[in-house]
């Protein structure tokens, strides 16, 4: 007991002391609340992200026509010239796209089309981007030409001149069915075939007469105007597609 302290005045301070000791101290700052998490998920603000990197088009690029059985190589200069900036083209793009010759320079605004341009500034040619890094635009005359960056295409597509010659219809056990060449006789807008008997009644019924390159695949045609088309397989054969019960290849003699 304290001394000179009354009892019940010491019983009241010692049942104080732990309400006390449990008070904040009157200094201590409040809790943030503002680190506390919003309770709609719509308050949150996130940091805006960074702009993607300006796509330019200086560099090589594909140019060719729709099928790619034409293919040449343009280059994007960034020099600046009378009509526009600087342009250059493989000499092989002369030979199979006529028009090139025209071509003096190259334009592109802000979402505006990629011109060719001639000489006094007339468009040649004017490209829309119809996905990312392809380019379209038509032609009178050549249908619809494109310029794609070469890094995201594929092999380009085997040529009229580079299936032309000697080849042998099979079927996938490997029997030999009709050996035909495939000429650089034009008849028409196509080529003729020449059927080498004997010939499996399968190949004598359909007759092939003409050929021609269509989207990458050779396309056999009749004289009655049926169609067997074959696309490039493995080990340089060629599948008739769509296949049949009894599939049917084309390789070289």
């Amino acid at each position: 007991m304290l001394r000179g302290v009354p009892l019940a005045i010491a019983l009241l301070i010692a049942g104080a002391a732990p309400l006390a000791a449990q008070a904040p101290a009157p200094n201590a700052p409040a809790p943030d609340a503002s680190a506390e998490p919003p309770s709609d998920p719509s308050e949150v603000v996130t940091e805006p992200a960074p702009p993607a990197a300006p796509r330019t088009m200086i560099g090589t690029w594909e140019f060719s026509n729709a099928d790619r059985e034409k293919i040449c190589m343009i280059t994007f200069r960034n020099d600046s010239n009378a009509v526009g900036k600087r342009i250059d083209f493989d000499p092989k793009c002369a030979t199979l796209f006529p028009f090139i010759p025209e071509v003096a320079g190259w334009r592109q605004n802000d979402n505006d089309f990629l011109k060719l341009v001639d000489a006094q500034g007339n468009s040649v040619l004017d490209f829309s981007e119809v996905e990312a890094g392809i380019f379209e635009g038509p032609k009178p005359g050549e249908g619809i030409l494109f310029i794609q960056n070469p890094t995201d295409l594929g092999p380009a597509p085997k040529t009229a001149d580079q299936v032309t010659g000697a080849w042998q219809l099979v079927l996938r056990t490997g029997k030999p069915i009709c050996g035909l060449t495939l000429s650089n006789t034009a008849v028409g807008e196509e080529f003729a075939v020449r059927v080498q008997p004997p010939c499996d009644a399968v190949v004598t019924r359909f007759g092939p007469a003409t050929w021609q390159m269509d989207r990458g695949e050779v396309v056999l045609h009749s004289a009655g105007g049926q169609a067997w088309r074959f696309e490039e397989a493995e080990d340089g054969k060629w599948r008739r597609i769509p296949e049949t019960a009894n599939p049917i290849l084309m390789v070289r003699k």
